[in-house]
């Protein structure tokens, strides 16, 4: 039971916006080539591989790296490697569709389309059903966000004591109130606060991914009417694999090296059932063995955040596996430890990213597969976006103009010792360069190690895999990682970039970009936040403190004994989106 329908609020005409302007359709770049399976998702993104499904059966998915904790709230959680493990747990308000236009509100949990009552306090409203239950069957209620907000605010916001969200959006939020017995939900935003995007609270790609239940952290023993209670809370979930359930599955085994395993959740309320006995969710971070834990049936498809040509090559040949490839939600970029003393120096960061030729990157990667792969040139917009304004070209970023990098280094002091690049003497660096490890990466990793290497400076290449203890830990000088994005932008910048947000993992601090990242969070229209959130990628790019490089193009390969599996580009969540709706294809 899902609502597509548009809104009827207020908000409206600011909400409207955000559906068409700042999303794009899938390409289909590749694919089974057949009428059926995945062959029809460029036409029909959102309805492409559906049949019906037999009874029974179970699916292994693999998912691509490990996620950091069992909470999608923290730094360390907030990959989208967590927030697909635990996807069909947490209750949640609503996601967007593949075609990148269509926000589904989420009608198994909401009576109603949610809306905005007043402008000033700006104010909205969610209202649950009845029928909407945690699996030990007590309701979903209003009590349930409130946690969930509070969980999802720093320290600043006063009300919880401990908490390390990766963003302080939440900070904004004045109050989470309960009506009618818990059935509506009132939230209000701070005086002067805006939000043009209010609708994706508390949706599947928000911070949360969902909603946490109140009545688990009174069970444990945390005093949530306390900043100190919630705080352990925070602690407790992100540590501790629940197996509370609010939405169609339970994770009935598991941990974070290996895989987990979910069940149907027998109290599930929606209007469509899993009819899949088990999920497995495996944590595969070897590319390699993909092939042939599909070929023996140890696994059946996969929607990984890396581009794998050698692997998309290989299920190509595979008759029993359809494969499509489409334009993604993720964009790779290069990001420096500003803790590092060295990469302190704005100069030396500037000479760095000129050194960096990301067209010879993208080429030598997935342009193979993906021909129309370009650099971008915006850390907000994608350069197809309404919004996108090139802000790193005229910089000489990402040029791998290598005298020009020589020239700012000699006209900001430093000097050559032979090829080796020195301050008063000293050798600059070596620096630590960081990523996890697929085709792509390690490609380019080796690439930006040659770049440098041009300028005198070594770089030492130590892959991780574990991407969010190595943000988090700053276990790294400079780091190739990938961010993934929805069609949603106006927190994008304070997330990002903020000085207190916890996911500026480099550590850059700007007051006017700060100034920026919250007047793009409060404008009154998407235009006036685009407007601000270009602003403050203009001052990062010349602050030289993250390098886009490209969008990364995303594939997904499935067995062709399933329906129902298809590729999500607009959420983190990708093929997994709405797993419950999977099975084996009624023969």
């Amino acid at each position: 039971m899902r609502d597509q329908g548009g809104l009827t609020t207020l908000a409206a005409s600011i909400t409207a916006a955000t559906l068409v302007l700042t999303a794009c359709a899938p390409q289909q770049t590749g694919g089974s080539g057949g009428a059926g399976g995945l062959g029809d998702c460029a036409e029909n993104p959102n309805t492409c591989n559906s049949g019906e499904r037999a009874d029974g059966g179970s699916i292994t998915w693999i998912v691509d790296s490990l996620p950091g904790a069992w909470s999608t709230l923290s730094p360390e959680g907030g990959s989208v490697y967590t927030i697909q493990t635990l996807h069909g747990i947490l209750p949640h308000t609503g996601v967007w569709e593949p075609d990148g236009a269509t926000f589904t509100h989420n009608t198994d949990l909401l009576a109603e389309e949610p809306r905005v009552i007043s402008e000033d306090p700006f104010t909205y409203r969610f209202t649950i059903r009845p029928e909407a239950v945690w699996d030990d069957g007590t309701p979903i209620s209003a009590a349930d966000f409130e946690i969930t907000w509070k969980l999802g605010t720093t320290k600043a916001a006063g009300v919880c004591e401990g908490c390390q969200p990766r963003s302080d959006d939440y900070d904004r939020i004045a109050d989470v109130e309960g009506g009618d017995g818990g059935s509506t939900v009132t939230v209000t935003l701070r005086d002067g606060e805006a939000d043009p995007e209010w609708m994706g609270k508390f949706g599947a790609d928000d911070i949360a991914g969902g909603i946490y239940p109140a009545h688990v952290a009174e069970e444990q023993g945390f005093d949530t009417s306390t900043p100190e209670g919630v705080g352990e809370y925070f602690r407790w979930l992100n540590t501790t694999m629940p197996t509370f359930s609010g939405g169609p599955y339970r994770l009935v085994e598991g941990d974070l090296e290996n895989q987990v395993i979910k069940e149907p959740n027998p109290a599930w309320y929606g209007g469509t059932a899993p009819t899949l006995d088990t999920v497995v969710i495996r944590f595969l971070t070897d590319e390699s063995t993909w092939i042939s834990a599909l070929d023996n049936g140890e696994a059946h498809g996969t929607s990984p955040v890396a581009f794998g040509q050698d692997t998309v090559e290989q299920a190509r040949q595979r008759p029993g596996l359809d494969v499509s490839i489409t334009d993604g939600p993720s964009w790779e970029h290069v990001d420096l430890n500003l803790d590092n003393e060295w990469l302190k120096d704005v100069e030396l960061r500037r000479a760095i990213f000129t050194a960096i030729d990301v067209a010879d990157i993208a080429q030598r990667t997935v342009a193979q597969l993906h021909p129309e792969v370009e650099p971008r040139t915006n850390h907000v917009f994608s350069n197809g976006s309404p919004y996108h304004t090139d802000v790193i070209t005229a910089t000489g970023q990402g040029s791998g103009d290598t005298e020009a990098a020589r020239r700012i280094l000699l006209d900001a002091g430093y000097a050559y010792e032979g090829e080796t690049l020195t301050l008063d003497g000293e050798e600059v660096g070596p620096f630590r360069l960081r990523s996890t490890s697929n085709t792509v990466r390690d490609t380019s990793l080796e690439l930006i190690q040659s770049y440098l290497a041009e300028i005198g400076i070594t770089a030492t290449i130590e892959p991780t895999d574990d991407l969010g203890a190595t943000l988090a830990g700053q276990d790294y000088d400079i780091m190739q990682y990938g961010w993934s994005s929805t069609p949603f932008f106006v927190t994008a910048p304070s997330q990002y970039w903020s000085s207190t947000s916890d996911s500026n993992f480099g550590r850059y601090a700007d007051e006017e970009v700060d100034e920026l990242a919250d007047l793009t969070q409060n404008a009154v229209s998407l235009d006036e936040a685009a407007e601000y959130a270009n602003r403050a990628a203009q001052l990062v790019a010349e602050d030289a403190y993250v390098l886009p490089l490209f969008d990364m193009p995303v594939y997904i390969l499935v067995s062709d004994d399933y329906v129902n599996v298809r590729d999500n580009p607009s959420s983190s969540l990708r093929g997994l989106y709405q797993h419950h709706e999977w099975g084996l294809a009624a023969r």
